[in-house]
């Protein structure tokens, strides 16, 4: 074991040094790198998507309304759900399978470790190696106490204006009463042109949930912060969808968000990371930015 553990530790230092030397180390919005050659076109398959997934969105579109989101983030306020690290919260989340992916059936600390671990090839920063790690981590919302997985996982919207025809399955709203009801069915709804994201509603969920779990609770950057509230929001950085409603600072927060992406989608694979072999490397990198016990 000690023999494996050394030559992965060699392995990494080599990675980490070869970076360095690319001038990449700290460049967290270059192109990423560890995707290239890769047939992207198997991802987002939605079209070609098991019952699984189209049922999830089918319950998910006709739920996720005004009313259910206020009441959701008045119990976030109210509640703390658990008190623990984050390791400990990664290896409580590996008993979940997300219903919404359409591309592969992967515990969540594989696809965490996956995607960290290819921010890292590409000597992505070190917080920008660790938001990839924890970026998932609001799906524990799953384990205390959610309605079912639509109220956690999913491509994520805005609520209280006009559903977007860029959301997969746009159809499916007609299900949902926000969509006749006076105000929220409009093309602004309850909002003001270009009033910013940080003042519009997203459909609850595990991003907008872990996002104000960690925004007072670790020391990662604004970047980092914005990759975790808004990496499920692909009708606004992949379909260019809610223009009217977002601001100047909104535009910073889709380079981010446009940068991990890549990360997110492109690392999935039926090949698990060896979770022994880099737990030391990250547990040292949470201890950097996570205090020991988090309120979720």
């Amino acid at each position: 074991m000690s023999t494996i553990s050394n030559n992965f530790d060699a392995i990494s230092d080599a990675v980490d040094r070869v970076n360095i030397l690319k001038g990449t180390a700290n460049v967290w919005d270059s192109q990423s790198e560890f995707d290239e050659g890769l047939d992207k076109t198997r991802f987002r398959q939605y079209a070609n998507a098991c019952d699984r997934v189209k049922g999830f969105y089918q319950e998910q579109h006709e739920k996720q309304t005004v009313h259910f989101n206020l009441e959701a983030r008045a119990n976030l306020k109210n509640n703390v759900r658990a008190r623990m690290g984050v390791w400990e919260a990664l290896e409580l989340l590996n008993t979940l399978i997300d219903e919404s992916d359409p591309d592969i059936d992967l515990s969540q600390i594989d696809h965490l470790l996956q995607t960290a671990e290819s921010i890292r090839r590409d000597g992505k920063p070190e917080w920008m190696q660790v938001t990839g790690l924890v970026h998932d981590l609001g799906k524990l919302l799953f384990l205390f106490g959610s309605e079912g997985q639509w109220d956690v996982v999913g491509d994520t919207f805005v609520v209280g204006c006009r559903f977007s025809d860029k959301i997969i399955y746009p159809e499916t709203f007609k299900a949902n009463p926000d969509s006749s009801h006076p105000v929220y069915s409009t093309h602004y709804g309850m909002y003001e042109p270009h009033c910013g994201l940080d003042n519009v509603m997203l459909s609850w969920g595990h991003d907008e949930y872990l996002y104000n779990v960690l925004k007072d609770q670790s020391s990662l950057p604004k970047e980092g912060l914005a990759m975790i509230r808004y990496h499920s929001f692909y009708p606004w950085h992949r379909e260019g969808a809610y223009s009217h409603l977002t601001n100047e600072e909104d535009e910073k927060c889709l380079a981010a968000v446009r940068a991990f992406n890549p990360y997110d989608l492109y690392s999935k694979s039926d090949t698990p990371v060896g979770v022994e072999a880099v737990k030391p490397y990250y547990q040292a990198l949470i201890a950097k930015y996570f205090p020991p016990v988090i309120n979720w």
